[in-house]
């Protein structure tokens, strides 16, 4: 099931609110720090909260702290926590739409009130369906950026999968950020622009550093960052358009694990550009919007993929640069459309 986390902004919450908003995330925090320690953190129920202290504090919240500090301790070894913002289950928050308006109540250390949101044009629709039970609410997190409180609630939905019958496989780079094959037809989505656009940002930044603008350097970094989610949600509609529109069925990538270490332009200007780019958000961003139309999404172990000819020929001397060419069979093709083929076909087999 596709999962996307919903961030909504509170409308214009009290100074009241904001302040028992506060005090609810420094209080968790302690506590979660706290409970790391604990000898029977493993044992540990709502009721261990008396022993950390004797302010009343919602049980729900507790209860997700425990599961969260849990989790961390034995799979991330966490030693201490910045910040553990209060999260709450599906059973303990609330929607309701009056009128026009969208509410969301959950725990407080005050009387449960339906908070106003700022629901933008396309959170519209997935709050009426999360208020209809369309969709599946899981968690939900209170938190504080910039000033500004939001609620970040996770929905998830069934899907029919798609009766395409085609496979599309893509190949991540550097030269090309994506290209993608579907049967005899390919695609390419260029990374020079991208490239110029971050050699921009790095030469302004490197000015900034010599006149010591550290909170431009910090906005100029922000701005960037919000540029490539931006690229990048749009080259992911792109692909999975061209997918729904050639009647695939599945998508296939590479696993994107190593990709930093294997990408060998680094030393050139474009992949000193390109080689901190996105990739596994773009990744992401693929994967969710092609589950959210049916699309299946697999994932395919890179290995040889970049080598191997479609007359089975591997070797490292098959690939130059931009340029295929098989040493056994003759063979020649784009190098990262050779790559897409390949994922296609999973060559080196699905990833678990």
């Amino acid at each position: 099931m596709p999962t996307i986390t919903l961030r909504l902004e509170l409308h214009k919450p009290t100074l009241a609110k904001q302040q028992m908003y506060k005090r609810m995330a420094e209080t968790n925090t302690g506590f979660a720090n706290w409970l790391l320690l604990h000898p029977d953190i493993n044992q540990a129920t709502s009721r261990i909260f008396k022993e950390f202290s004797a302010e009343k504090f919602p049980s729900a919240v507790i209860n997700q702290t425990i599961r969260e500090v849990k989790f961390q301790k034995k799979n991330q070894k966490a030693k201490t926590f910045r910040k553990m913002w209060c999260c709450f289950n599906n059973q303990n928050l609330k929607i309701e739409k009056k009128s026009k308006l969208y509410t969301v109540s959950f725990p407080t250390l005050a009387k449960r009130i339906g908070v106003p949101v700022i629901a933008k044009p396309f959170q519209i629709k997935w709050l009426d369906q999360m208020i209809s039970g369309s969709v599946k609410i899981g968690t939900g997190k209170l938190y504080q950026k910039k000033k500004k409180w939001y609620l970040a609630i996770s929905i998830t939905w069934n899907v029919e999968s798609s009766q395409g019958k085609k496979v599309m496989g893509i190949d991540l780079g550097l030269r090309y950020l994506a290209v993608a094959s579907i049967g005899t037809k390919s695609f390419f989505f260029k990374g020079s622009k991208v490239a110029y656009t971050r050699r921009h940002f790095s030469a302004r930044r490197r000015r900034l550093g010599k006149a010591k603008k550290l909170q431009a350097i910090k906005n100029s970094k922000g701005k960037e960052s919000r540029w490539m989610k931006d690229q990048n949600h749009k080259i992911s509609r792109q692909i999975v358009n061209l997918a729904l529109a050639n009647g695939v069925g599945v998508i296939r990538m590479e696993d994107l694990t190593d990709i930093r270490n294997t990408t060998k332009s680094k030393k050139n200007d474009q992949g000193r550009s390109l080689h901190s780019w996105s990739f596994y958000q773009l990744k992401e961003f693929i994967k969710y919007k092609a589950e959210m139309i049916g699309i299946r999404f697999e994932l395919v172990n890179p290995e040889y993929t970049s080598q191997t000819c479609k007359c089975g020929h591997q070797a490292k001397e098959n690939r130059n640069g931009l340029h295929f060419q098989c040493r056994e069979c003759g063979y020649t093709c784009h190098a990262d459309l050779n790559g897409a083929i390949n994922i296609s076909k999973a060559i080196s087999g699905l990833v678990a």
